[in-house]
Parts: C-alpha cells; structure tokens; sequence
C-alpha cells in the first residue's frame, strides 16, 4: 500500500494548497522577519531534520520490502537506529530512554491483549458457526464483485468511526477473507482497498487517533470539535482516492507485480 499511500497524502497536499490559494486567511504568510530565512539556512535545516529520519524509516522499509531482514528484526535496526540519531541530536536522556520503553511496553501488551481478544471472539465466533452464517447470508444475496467490494468498503469505513484500525483487522477481516473466491476478487487488490480505507480510523470520531495528535501540538484555543470539522474534507478525499483506487488497479497493484514478478 505504498503507492495507495503516496497517492492519499499527494491528494491531502493538492487539497490543502488549492484551499491556501482560494482562502488566504486560512493560511496566512508568515512575518518577512520569520519568513525571510537564506535558501542556504533552510537546505541545512532540512539535511539535519528530515533526510536522517528519512534514510531511516526507508532501511527499515526497503529491509522488509527486499526481503532482507523480518518485521522484528527490521524494527530492532529502526529502534538502534533511532537511537543513534536521539544521540546525535542529544537528546537521549534517561527520562526519555525510560518514557520511551515504559510507551512501547504499553502498546505492546496493549495489542497483544486485543489479539488475545479477537482470537477468542473468532475462535467461538467459528464455533458457534458464526462465519458460516455469514457466508451463507452474503451469498444468498446473489452480489456480484462489484456489489460485494461495495458492501465490504461500505462496512469497513462504518467501523472505522468507533473502531481502530487493529481491532478492524484482527477481528472483521477473517469474515471477509473467506468471500472472496466466490466473488473472484484478488486477496491483493482486497488488502489494498481495505489498508486505504482504514485511513478513516484515525480521522473519525470519536477514537480518531490523529485528532488527539493535532490537539495535543495545537495551541489551547483550538477545539477537538474544530479538529474533528476540519478533518471533514480529509474524509471525502479517502472516498475518491478508494474509488479512483477500484477505476485504476494499477496504483497499487504496480508496485507488488515490480516486485514480485
């Protein structure tokens, strides 16, 4: 979904530029004395802030793209990485080192809990015949592909206003997994529709896990409800880009046929 991703965030900045031209006073220039900073000054800022942490997010992907290292051991380069670079940059301290190991430990039994969870949901859930119901019902409804791919979308972006995206996977994917042979969609080409999809869950309320990010960097003034309203035009964009992604496959499926061919 790399490619999908690029793709969402390059219709984010088109969005937010054609609304800074049509409304200025939403984007206000900076003060000539903020603004006027040497071209020189600004490609140093740059070099320090952003290029590390790129080459580091792009070892770590690129380690699991290639195939040369798993998930765990790519994650294990990224933290050493990101290490080093706190080092650089000085601010590796033993408050942070201890904050940062007490957050990880956090999310880390956190999920593990929820896939605790949801395997013992879907374990009765398929005891008690629960995803043969399902199947059952979704077939007698007579969808063809086109239908189904609708209905699944449809559900995921409902679920995705009171669910995270992690509880959406573990739990409701292994339902719609099973349909797809009967409706010849590709697994892919599923995942795909689905990984853009689930960008709704963190921008909808009321979890919106990006809106408690904004408000936590945002000065006092500003509201979750403003948040939340400003995120409106965001959630319309993820509706093009899914069906611009249904109209033109090859936005995502390009990449993995490069790859894996």
């Amino acid at each position: 979904a790399i490619v999908p991703g690029f793709f969402l965030a390059g219709m984010y900045i088109v969005y937010v530029v054609v609304l800074a031209i049509l409304k200025p006073e939403r984007a206000p220039k900076l003060p000539k004395e903020e603004g006027d900073v040497p071209i020189g000054e600004v490609v140093v800022m740059l070099f320090k802030s952003f290029v590390p942490l790129t080459l580091l997010i792009l070892s770590v992907l690129g380690a699991i793209m290639f195939g040369i290292a798993t998930p765990t051991e790519a994650a294990a380069v990224g933290a050493f990485g990101a290490a080093l670079l706190a080092a650089a940059y000085r601010s590796l301290t033993w408050q942070g080192l201890r904050e940062s190991v007490f957050l990880t430990a956090r999310t880390s039994a956190m999920v593990c809990w929820l896939f605790v969870g949801s395997a013992t949901f879907a374990s009765i859930f398929a005891y008690l015949g629960g995803n043969v119901l399902i199947k059952e019902f979704v077939l007698g409804m007579n969808l063809n592909s086109v239908t189904f791919l609708l209905l699944s979308q449809v559900i995921i972006f409902i679920l995705g206003w009171p669910l995270e995206w992690t509880e959406i996977i573990v739990i409701f994917m292994p339902i719609f997994i099973p349909l797809l042979d009967n409706f010849g969609v590709d697994p892919l080409f599923f995942g795909l529709l689905v990984a853009l999809n689930l960008q709704t869950a963190f921008l909808s309320p009321p979890v919106a896990m990006a809106a408690f990010y904004l408000k936590g960097v945002s000065p006092p003034h500003v509201t979750l409800n403003q948040i939340f309203a400003g995120m409106l035009p965001f959630m319309g964009i993820q509706v093009i880009a899914i069906i611009l992604l249904y109209q033109f496959p090859a936005i995502g499926l390009w990449l993995p046929q490069v790859l894996y061919k």
